[in-house]
């Protein structure tokens, strides 16, 4: 496989009111073979949803915020592009939290 990059969009700051552009960062990482047991994952769809405004927020809630200088979580649907899991062919469809951004490894075991 040629390398390929991965696009994401990664949280610079907590924001006070509406989310905006100086919240987010950007930026591309080259992106090798997936590892033993995980897969690459090429994100069709994602969720913005208004739940992605709380996971933004610092303090206890059900589930814990998006650090600052990670990636943007987000809800999505994925086809597989490689794989080095068994449970897992290329040209399958998985959905989670795929993050924004384009082209990842993941462990298998998080998908729904």
């Amino acid at each position: 496989m040629t390398t390929q990059t991965n696009r994401q969009f990664l949280l610079a700051k907590r924001p006070v009111g509406p989310a905006t552009r100086e919240t987010f960062t950007y930026q591309q990482v080259p992106v090798g073979e997936p590892g033993a047991g995980q897969i690459l994952v090429k994100n069709e769809y994602l969720s913005l949803d208004p739940a992605m405004r709380g996971w933004m927020n610092e303090g206890k809630s059900y589930i814990p915020p998006v650090g600052i200088g990670e990636v943007m979580r987000a809800l999505g649907v994925g086809k597989v592009v490689a794989s080095n899991n068994p449970g897992f062919a290329v040209g399958d469809y998985v959905n989670g939290a795929l993050g924004v951004q384009g082209l990842f490894p993941r462990r298998a075991k998080g998908f729904l």
